[in-house]
């Protein structure tokens, strides 16, 4: 059984590969993710998992790899995946998305933590369009004045998340409520309609639209602040769906090799 942590479109695009010649299961966090997997005719299984719910999880199914396709803000996601995978000694890839190649801009600013970057924003303008999801939205609520700062949140239109927006202080005429990847022209829209005065991005990288979101923001002259990809000590990283295909069928075939002498 392989598992693959699919939190992305790219993630459950390359679980529906390998599942057309493996046992494939994936892990979502939410209901609307494993709706998204069924799409695909892949076994979702949904929940927030912890280090050892994710050792469970290996265990239960009978995990010989697993296929780390998670956001590439999500460290905690990857690092009880690390851990797990150690403690149960299953075989770990990682399939890392290429990033948006960043524009040659004099207002753009990069940030290496949230809190950084909301620190910027805050001097750079009074209306912030945080384009970042909705995990760090405490974080840019907490460095704006009310008084002074605007704060717009685009998020995924999931109950959940709106309710978290609303008990952070967002008003509903500042929440932006839609599933992206969104066009250059749908973000240029956006950003004028709310009088945007500085764009808040992480380096999602093409698939999740952080080019068009660049390019929206430098063509309305805005200043951009990025926030940087977080490092982790990953033993094997891949960029591409070819690469993981390769390393799943040499990792197999040598898994069912070891098993036939058995």
């Amino acid at each position: 059984m392989i598992l693959v942590l699919a939190g992305t479109q790219d993630g459950r695009q390359l679980a529906a590969q390998l599942a057309k010649g493996y046992k494939v299961i994936v892990s979502v966090v939410s209901q609307y993710g494993r709706q998204l997997a069924s799409e695909s005719q892949v076994q979702a299984q949904e929940g927030m998992l912890d280090t050892d719910g994710m050792i469970e999880l290996l265990r239960r199914q009978q995990v010989e790899l697993l296929v780390d396709a998670s956001h590439p803000y999500a460290v905690n996601v990857s690092r009880n995946a690390m851990e797990a995978c150690e403690n149960c000694g299953v075989a770990y890839l990682r399939y890392e998305r290429p990033q948006a190649a960043l524009p040659a801009y004099d207002k753009l600013y990069k940030a290496s933590n949230y809190e950084m970057a909301a620190k910027q924003a805050m001097v750079l303008g009074k209306v912030i369009f945080l384009t970042t999801g909705s995990r760090h939205l405490k974080v840019f609520k907490a460095a704006a004045d009310p008084a002074v700062h605007r704060l717009i949140a685009r998020v995924l239109p999931e109950p959940g998340v709106l309710t978290e927006c609303l008990e952070l202080g967002f008003q509903p005429r500042d929440i932006v409520a839609l599933q992206g990847p969104f066009s250059h022209e749908l973000n240029k829209a956006l950003f004028k309609e709310f009088g945007t005065e500085v764009v808040v991005s992480k380096n999602s990288g093409q698939i999740g639209g952080s080019d068009t979101k660049f390019s929206a923001a430098r063509e309305l002259g805005l200043p951009l602040v990025i926030i940087d990809r977080p490092v982790l000590p990953y033993k094997t990283v891949v960029s591409s769906f070819a690469e993981v295909l390769a390393y799943v069928n040499k990792h197999m075939a040598g898994s069912r090799a070891v098993n036939g002498c058995r």
